[in-house]
């Protein structure tokens, strides 16, 4: 497996996590404070700072210091912005039956076959 397979799945492991995608729909919105996205999310300080600094290794998020306190902000927007709209709809499941499936496979086969058999017009 290459090394960028390696920090795709790292990077996918850390925005896996529900908080977390809550943490980037807030930051979505603007910077926040610590102490603002532990209110709005109704969770212990602690908590948050884990969550926050596994997004910050990343480098999903960053943030500047306002006084004693952390203000974070989205380090990699066009990321999050990407993540929530792929979030958004409702990917409907698709059964089909085991016939449907062959069928269709078949069916991909016989293309592929016909391709490589048709003579090359160059």
């Amino acid at each position: 497996m290459t090394l960028d397979l390696r920090e795709k799945a790292s990077l996918l492991r850390v925005l896996g996590h529900p908080v977390r995608l809550a943490i980037l729909a807030e930051l979505n919105k603007g910077p926040k404070c610590v102490a603002d996205i532990q209110e709005l999310l109704e969770m212990p300080q602690p908590n948050v700072s884990q969550h926050l600094a596994a997004l910050r290794h990343e480098e999903i998020v960053d943030y500047h210091e306002d006084g004693k306190q952390r203000c974070y902000y989205l380090a990699r927007p066009g990321l999050v912005k990407s993540l929530l709209r792929f979030l958004e709809p409702d990917y409907p499941v698709s059964k089909r039956s085991k016939e449907d499936v062959q069928r269709a496979g078949r069916r991909r086969q016989k293309t592929a076959c016909a391709a490589l058999a048709a003579p090359s017009r160059r």
